[in-house]
């Protein structure tokens, strides 16, 4: 069995918890570095997930929000966001499954979907 990896950041009893953050690291000359987090591979069998989450609130709170996001782009094109399944060489393709949560007390959430204005 391969190791593992833990990093933990403080918690706040009186204030807001500690940040925990990645960052790549820039070039003024060429492109900048890839910030690259994946499952380890299976060679004789499933390859490990990756899950990205925000963790439940407290009763009064909301759930941290996830942002996926591309940089503005100063000269050239913004970058692209792709979401997709992997290709199967002996099975079943994966499923892309995009949902929205319910409400217990006010309606489900919305789901929008826009393209951007020329």
């Amino acid at each position: 069995r391969g190791g593992r990896v833990h990093i933990f950041v403080g918690s706040g009893s009186s204030g807001t918890g500690g940040d925990c953050c990645f960052h790549s690291g820039a070039s003024s000359a060429l492109t900048g570095g890839q910030a690259v987090v994946a499952g380890g591979e299976g060679t004789a069998s499933s390859s490990g997930a990756l899950l990205l989450r925000s963790s439940n609130s407290g009763e009064a709170g909301s759930s941290g929000r996830i942002t996926f996001s591309s940089g503005t782009a100063m000269g050239g094109n913004s970058g692209s966001i792709f979401i997709g399944s992997g290709v199967a060489s002996r099975g079943q393709g994966g499923i892309v499954k995009l949902t929205v949560g319910s409400g217990t007390s006010a309606s489900g959430g919305n789901m929008q979907i826009q393209s951007g204005r020329s």
